[in-house]
């Protein structure tokens, strides 16, 4: 089964809109089609991003986070990455490649293509949610 780390910006994308990021959240994710890598920075930083007043005004946002982060806490794939990266300018992002490197997954999905500007890292392929659902999603 492919292993995936998902950006904070993709699942904040699903809950806005029902699009490419909804689709890998709800047809993938929750029925158990790809395994969510996390970390538990990486899961601090879904929920203060998830938590900002900022998300209010879409409806039923608060709701669909705590639903999406509980789902995330208690079927993702929890990892301790060993190493600190210096590769992306915005710090936050190195998790990600921390991440990606300890649990040794299939693909990094985000929508930060300006700080995501390689197309890899290391065996990870590093893909928006457009291109993961078009050419690189499960059956």
């Amino acid at each position: 089964m492919q292993k995936v780390v998902i950006d904070t910006n993709v699942i904040v994308s699903a809950l806005i809109q029902k699009n490419y990021p909804f689709l890998i959240i709800n047809e993938l994710f929750l029925e158990g089609k790809v395994i969510v890598c996390i970390s538990e920075e990486l899961m601090r930083e879904y929920f203060e991003v998830l938590s900002r007043p900022k998300f209010a005004r879409f409806p039923d946002f608060a709701n669909g986070a705590k639903s999406v982060l509980a789902e995330i806490g208690s079927k993702a794939e929890l990892f301790d990455p060993e190493i600190k990266l210096d590769i992306i300018s915005d710090q936050d992002d190195n998790m990600i490649l921390e991440l990606a490197d300890e649990s040794e997954a299939d693909f990094i999905i985000t929508g930060n293509t300006n700080d995501f500007t390689m197309s890899a890292y290391k065996n990870t392929k590093i893909v928006t949610p457009r291109e993961y659902w078009e050419y690189y999603k499960p059956e």
